[in-house]
């Protein structure tokens, strides 16, 4: 939803099926191999770096667009100019592999040795993914402190992934010998 925000309310539904579709097959690739995931020392850590990188994006993005309301940089509206499909799909696609890899994880965790359990998970999150994302993109159009809400939770969940990836790389690489 905050990716599609910055787009023409025309074309949001359209980068929100390629977010969609994006987010799809990368949960299923990941959960073709979750249980290798979760062995893999320091993945936690490194998806978390990511997701503070696509925070950082976001942050930026949000006080573009907030420095913008003030000085118009598209004459014939008044507003911001829109952001482009492109950078919208590449933002989406970002926070995706991350959040889905965290996802993946999370629910193969809670799997374990139960794949329908995951099957089930995963495509409960991306209905839920579905059906959020345009209200979500309607709501921060009319209420944009809506953003900095979602934008703290992002980086509350990539803080989250790199304090328990960073103990798992510690645990391994020197603190409990």
């Amino acid at each position: 939803g905050m990716a599609v925000a910055g787009l023409a309310p025309n074309e949001r539904g359209k980068i929100i099926f390629y977010g969609i579709l994006a987010a799809t097959l990368l949960r299923i690739m990941f959960a073709a191999v979750a249980v290798q995931l979760l062995s893999i020392i320091g993945l936690t850590l490194a998806g978390g770096l990511l997701l503070l990188w696509v925070s950082w994006k976001m942050w930026r993005e949000l006080r573009a667009h907030a420095k913008a309301d003030g000085q118009a940089e598209d004459a014939d509206t008044g507003k911001p100019a829109p952001k482009s499909k492109r950078e919208a799909i590449t933002q989406i696609v970002m926070a995706d592999v991350s959040m889905s890899l965290d996802n993946v994880l999370a629910v193969a965790g809670a799997a374990r040795d139960h794949p329908y359990i995951l099957a089930f998970g995963l495509v409960l999150s991306i209905a839920l993914m579905a059906m959020a994302s345009k209200l979500i993109a309607r709501l921060l159009d009319r209420y944009h402190w809506i953003a900095y809400i979602g934008l703290l939770i992002i980086f509350y969940v990539a803080l989250r992934m790199i304090w328990d990836g960073g103990f798992q790389v510690y645990d391994v690489v020197g603190g409990n010998k």
